[in-house]
């Protein structure tokens, strides 16, 4: 069978006819390249300037009782046209997060792709009146921008209150779901946030539209339940098309986002647009910690940064920007392109479900043949010749991502900051890493990098991950880079000279905030990530899942057992425990993993073997552990879990209530590769 991985393999992805000869020498069309019509050869890079996200205005402050204040917005999540490709070409219908009202008569009330900034204090708890706005003018829903499989494990709100939050069953293959659409807002990295506001999968809600069918399900299993903790914990309401969380912002400084969390959507709704960064500032662990080592004084970092009430487009320059990359494609009229059929990924027409175990339209993972940064693709950004301080994020939805700075002279740069805030401290990426770096999907990495060197001229940030699923090595060594053309560039930049000296410290004398190790631990858990291959059809995956190990693969073989997310809780640890997890990845690709209220700290990894058949793993006789990467010291939220290894990890669990751990390649976790995460006890009322 000629797959979609063999078509990426060998086109990057584009757009265009592979070929074949036959026996007489006359070429022979094989198949068009699956994809959007809009070729990504036609579409000119560099041409549009890179936005830099604003800051989300607040409608105001709340003073709580005992007298501390609450930083409060409202949002909402809207659908428009943006022009994400060039001028000159068709603008694109997405969603976004935008804010409906402002403190501020010069607040800016934009909706965009991806979403305006929250600029968050430690210690300063923020509250979001999140809505679901995704109605037309006259206040009917507006149905999907994407094809929704309905055979999945879902949200499914025809299903009723009976149910919603199952995988339905059906008796002939259903089309796409084309009802209004359920959205719930996870900010990734919040760390001891109620459950109430963490974005259950299962606390999703529909807009407050007027024509939704009377049987529909409006709210998720877990919704009322959480209204209820809501009210009580902060004297918050919730109401139709809408909930209020909110967040405690006790973590480290650190760079995090927002995004959805619906339950087996959250693919096609993150693909629409609705993501943006939430950036928590100040605190021990924040700026005016870090210490300039040759004066034991505070150091300078590259700023500003963009602030509430900065005029847009902005009137100054910024040196601290976050940058969000995202793979799209896009069909010729300028809208989004995403499959509507599994054929897309390896050429399976059907039958479908319920006639196989393969659903009709999820794809087991999806790489868009253009890249998009903060919104536009393939931007431009004008640097003069000193040091930027970039906030970055892989926001792919399958993309693992390996930046290359190697392509631009003289320049030098430093990861200072991860998931969880500053590392123990900087990594010169220039100077031991071969001027590059590693992201999987959901990852971020703060960096400082140095255009003081780097001669007057335009220069591309490149990217030779590959154009398929990642599973470790090295570029064109172990699998084949990116498309040069496409998905290989990034972003330009346009190197100026400097206007005045440059402040900021240099980053080698950057003296780190101290990290607090966390205790030993009490409960060693082994878990197993694991790719379920069709019983129909050959090399075909029809879910990924997640397990549990009986036994010690350091003795002997332990057998898995698999879990569907709408199994018993497996992973329950008590309230303030500290536990190491063991990731055993059984499958022959990379998962980003995520665990939610948490962030860990990376201990090692080691190599495993791993027996399909009879469904075991075991440690690799004689292997032994090796550390985490320099840039994973500290505390983070998302891993990267290699095949052929145990990825261990360490955290404590700081609140109780109800969350989930999954796979951060998005098309996974909307496909079993997700389970629901209990701290501490059963609450009294919960849902089943």
């Amino acid at each position: 069978m000629f797959t979609r991985r063999t078509f990426l393999k060998y086109t990057g992805g584009s757009a265009l006819t592979l070929y074949a000869f036959d026996r007489f020498g006359v070429p022979v069309a094989l198949a068009q390249i699956p994809g959007g019509s809009l070729d990504p050869g036609v579409v000119p890079k560099f041409q549009t300037p890179l936005l830099i996200p604003p800051v989300m205005p607040k409608v105001g402050r709340i003073v709580m009782r005992g007298g501390k204040q609450v930083d409060y917005y409202e949002i909402s999540v809207k659908q428009f046209a943006q022009q994400i490709l060039p001028a000159g070409l068709p603008a694109t219908t997405v969603w976004g997060y935008g804010a409906v009202s402002s403190a501020r008569r010069q607040g800016l009330l934009l909706h965009n792709a991806p979403s305006l900034t929250i600029e968050a204090k430690w210690n300063t708890p923020v509250r979001v009146k999140w809505i679901n706005d995704l109605t037309d003018d006259a206040g009917n829903y507006l149905p999907h921008l994407l094809p929704v499989d309905p055979t999945l494990h879902w949200a499914n709100p025809p299903g009723g209150l009976g149910g919603r939050d199952m995988r339905p069953t059906f008796t002939s293959t259903p089309a796409p779901y084309t009802g209004p659409v359920p959205i719930v807002t996870h900010v990734h990295g919040a760390v001891g946030v109620g459950d109430e506001s963490d974005g259950y999968a299962e606390a999703w809600y529909l807009p407050a539209a007027s024509n939704i069918p009377p049987d529909y399900a409006h709210e998720g299993r877990w919704y009322d339940f959480f209204a209820g903790k809501a009210e009580a914990g902060f004297g918050a309401t919730w109401g139709p098309g809408f909930a209020t969380f909110q967040y405690p912002n006790l973590n480290r400084a650190s760079t995090i986002w927002y995004h959805d969390h619906t339950l087996g959507m959250t693919r096609l709704n993150v693909y629409a647009g609705p993501a943006g960064f939430y950036l928590l500032r100040g605190g021990p662990g924040g700026d005016k910690a870090v210490l300039d080592s040759r004066f034991g004084s505070s150091a300078v970092l590259p700023g500003p940064a963009p602030r509430e009430g900065d005029r847009f487009p902005p009137n100054k320059t910024y040196y601290e920007i976050p940058i969000a990359i995202q793979d799209r494609s896009f069909n010729s009229d300028g809208s989004l392109f995403y499959p509507d059929s599994r054929e897309f990924f390896d050429d399976i027409a059907g039958p479908f479900i319920p006639d196989t175990d393969i659903a009709p339209a999820w794809n087991p993972e999806f790489f868009g043949n253009m890249l998009m940064v903060n919104g536009n693709t393939w931007p431009f950004h004008t640097v003069a010749q000193a040091r930027y301080r970039l906030r970055v994020l892989n926001g792919c939805q399958s993309r693992f991502l390996i930046l290359e700075f190697g392509n631009i002279p003289g320049v030098e740069v430093w990861q200072i900051g991860n998931d969880g805030g500053f590392l123990a401290a900087p990594v010169n990426l220039s100077a031991d890493h071969a001027n590059r770096l590693l992201m999987g999907p959901a990852e971020r990495a703060d960096l400082i990098v140095d255009f003081s060197q780097v001669p007057v001229g335009n220069y591309v940030l490149g990217n030779v991950g590959p154009d398929e699923p990642f599973s470790g090595g090295v570029p064109d060594g172990d699998f084949d880079i990116a498309d040069p053309a496409s998905t290989g560039q990034v972003l330009e930049f346009r190197v100026v000279p400097a206007v005045a000296a440059d402040p900021s410290t240099p980053p080698q004398f950057l003296q780190l905030p101290t990290l607090a190790p966390l205790p030993a631990a009490s409960v060693t858990r082994r878990l197993v990530l694991i790719e379920e291959m069709s019983a129909f059809f050959d090399d075909a995956p029809a879910e990924a899942l997640l397990g549990t190990l009986a036994g010690d693969p350091a003795e002997a073989p332990a057998q898995w057992s698999k879990h569907l997310w709408m199994d018993p809780v497996t992973e329950n640890p008590a309230v303030g425990a500290t536990e190491v997890w063991e990731l055993y990845n059984a499958t022959g690709d990379a998962h980003p993993m995520h665990i939610h209220e948490v962030v860990f700290e990376v201990i090692d990894r080691q190599d495993i073997l791993v027996d399909e058949d009879e469904q075991q793993v075991q440690l690799a006789p004689g292997s032994v552990p090796t550390p985490a990467e320099p840039w994973e010291t500290g505390f983070k939220d998302t891993v990267i879990a290699y095949p052929g290894q145990v990825t261990r990890v360490r955290m404590r669990f700081p609140a109780a209530g109800q969350f989930v751990w999954h796979c951060h390649i998005v098309e996974h976790e909307d496909n079993e590769m997700m389970r629901p995460l209990r701290i501490g006890p059963l609450q009294p009322g919960q849902p089943d």
